[in-house]
């Protein structure tokens, strides 16, 4: 088993400059990082809070800062970078111009019926647009994708994403309002990383909640997604086993009928410090072997989403990963978890 693994998409030869709409925490601690590491030009910034975006165009040498929305989308020849909230997200795609190429922050809109709609506006508008889901980008996934092309892996039969550990939602104020919290803005990376392996499930089977330990609606998941009789493929995510670093946990497991793979999602332990990313591989019968990563999710996986969309734009790349026809149905399949929360269980017969 080689462990010479892809764990980077390719960089477009020449990228276009990015002009950035929202200035908001992700954009400062991961998008300027990565579209630096990468040598992408951004042209601009644009926020509703021109002070904000003003405060970090002079940290990062950014020289323009745009008065309004009109003036960010009327600049020419660039890709815009949608780092708005989701509920802004319908209205500015159908303010875009005809033709743009755009990257829009994930969740693609709050719900199914948003995403309809923001799959609508693109269609009509002409957009090429793709969604920032970045696990699936991360240099761990990236040589996981490449180890189960190559077969080292076979036929998935079995895979479990397992989160046992502390997140500090205090850095998340603007959920608190939010009615669908943890599927919506958390696992919805691991059902579009599970998606982009195994592909759109038949059915699933879900139950998210809160925790007496926050007023936020959900941030605890268990989910069963159903690829027939012989796959078995779950969740179990909690966010709050909050009794020191020894039992925590933040990992996929992935178990085929030629081989085996565990990755260690560091960022998410001591977030936003982390540890790093880990990826471990063994063939059926053989010994585990450490796959050396060059990087982790953040900031480096926010690159990924970008250079594809600055590739398949300028004809480099023919398949655009994360395009809006595709995460819409990672949209459906949150859609599904959310629903199956909502519906009884079957009883247990009772004497």
């Amino acid at each position: 088993m080689k462990l010479d693994l892809r764990q980077e998409h390719p960089r477009p030869a020449n990228p276009r400059p990015i002009v950035i709409i929202g200035c908001g925490g992700i954009v400062a601690a991961a998008h300027l990082p990565a579209y630096r590491k990468a040598g992408f030009t951004v042209a601009g910034l644009y926020d509703l809070d021109r002070t904000r975006a003003e405060a970090l165009a002079s940290e990062w040498g950014i020289a323009e800062v745009y008065g309004s929305l009109d003036e960010a989308l009327a600049t020419p020849g660039v890709v815009f970078d949608v780092a708005a909230p989701p509920v802004a997200h319908p209205e500015l795609i159908e303010a875009m111009p005809q033709g743009a190429f755009l990257l829009l922050q994930k969740p693609m809109g709050l719900d199914l019926q948003a995403a309809t709609r923001i799959r609508a506006a693109c269609r009509a508008r002409n957009l090429t647009a793709a969604i920032n889901f970045q696990l699936r980008f991360t240099a761990m996934m990236q040589a996981l994708a490449d180890a189960k092309e190559r077969g080292y892996l076979g036929r998935l039969i079995d895979v479990e994403c397992h989160l046992n550990l502390v997140t500090p939602w205090h850095l998340f104020p603007h959920l608190l309002p939010n009615p669908r919290v943890e599927i919506l803005s958390h696992s919805i990376h691991y059902l579009d990383l599970i998606r982009a392996l195994l592909g759109n499930p038949q059915a699933v089977l879900a139950r998210t909640m809160g925790h007496p330990d926050t007023r936020l609606a959900q941030t605890r998941t268990s989910a069963i997604l159903d690829y027939g009789d012989d796959r078995r493929v779950t969740l179990s995510i909690n966010h709050h086993h909050d009794f020191g670093r020894r039992f925590q946990d933040a990992s996929f497991r992935f178990e085929g009928d030629r081989g085996a793979a565990m990755a260690k999602l560091g960022v998410l332990l001591d977030y936003p410090e982390g540890e790093p990313d880990e990826l471990w591989l063994a063939p059926k019968g053989g010994p585990w072997q450490q796959v050396p990563l060059a990087s982790g999710w953040f900031p480096d996986a926010f690159i990924g989403p970008m250079a594809n969309l600055q590739r398949f734009a300028a004809g480099e790349d023919t398949v655009l990963h994360t395009s809006v026809e595709d995460a819409w149905h990672t949209m459906a399949l949150v859609e599904a978890c959310y629903r199956s929360a909502k519906s009884p269980g079957t009883p247990v017969p009772r004497d």
